[in-house]
């Protein structure tokens, strides 16, 4: 409902959803605080932004799907999440596109702010010779700079067509493991650190993981105009603004 108040409140001419809890291996344990932050609070704004006939562009993940096969998911594929996470997010997909409001999946988020997959392989490519990381999970890494630009884009197109609302894919490519990723966090970091494939029964944590984490985006670029971007470009511009 606080959520709802600051809403009303301000008055705004769009609202962008960017909050969400995103711990996915500890929301196996705290399931209600996930689905209270990932579902429950964005329906409530997503009905409060409908009643003031604003657009709401909300931030949801690959993980609603089960990973299974090999082709990019699609916006009409059947979502099956395989953790609470993604139970979570699926849920409040739900709610927001109940309300008339614009969901924006994506996947592998990093940037130069907070932890992520890119600081901790910098971080422990310098205190290693050599490293094992996952090689069998893919999907579309994706720069949180250009996810904002990307819900900047269409929230204000929204405004002034408010038709287009809906659900909507958006990850860099091309489609690559998390070991290639690292390799090239190396390579561009200059570090000289060997990377070793693994799968992820050899790498278990708490909650399962997709395999195929690979997002369809044509819909996006043709709705919106916004097309994928390259990640290794997002890595060079990370590494640049942590030097």
């Amino acid at each position: 409902q606080a959520c709802a108040d600051a809403i009303t409140a301000r008055q705004p001419v769009a609202v962008i959803n960017a909050a969400a809890y995103t711990n996915v291996d500890a929301a196996e344990a705290d399931e209600a605080r996930a689905h209270t932050i990932n579902a429950t609070a964005p329906r409530v704004m997503a009905e409060t932004c409908a009643d003031l006939g604003i657009p709401f562009v909300s931030i949801s993940t690959d993980y609603v799907f089960d990973g299974a096969g090999e082709a990019p998911w699609s916006e009409e594929d059947i979502p099956a999440p395989i953790n609470a996470y993604g139970h979570s997010k699926l849920a409040g997909e739900a709610g927001i596109l109940a309300a008339g409001g614009t969901v924006l999946r994506t996947s592998w988020v990093v940037s130069e702010h907070g932890s992520n997959f890119v600081k901790t392989m910098l971080r422990l490519g310098a205190e290693r010779e050599a490293l094992n990381v996952v090689a069998d999970q893919i999907g579309g890494l994706t720069h949180a700079a250009d996810i904002a630009r990307a819900c900047h884009d269409m929230a204000q197109a929204l405004i002034k067509d408010p038709t287009n609302s809906g659900l909507y894919h958006f990850a860099g490519t091309p489609d690559a493991s998390w070991a290639d990723v690292a390799r090239e966090v190396f390579v561009q970091a200059r570090i000289n650190c060997t990377v070793t494939d693994i799968t992820s029964d050899q790498y278990p944590t708490p909650a399962a993981r997709p395999r195929n984490s690979r997002l369809d985006c044509r819909k996006i670029a043709r709705i919106f105009g916004i097309n994928r971007p390259d990640w290794r470009k997002s890595i060079t511009a990370i590494l640049d603004d942590l030097t």
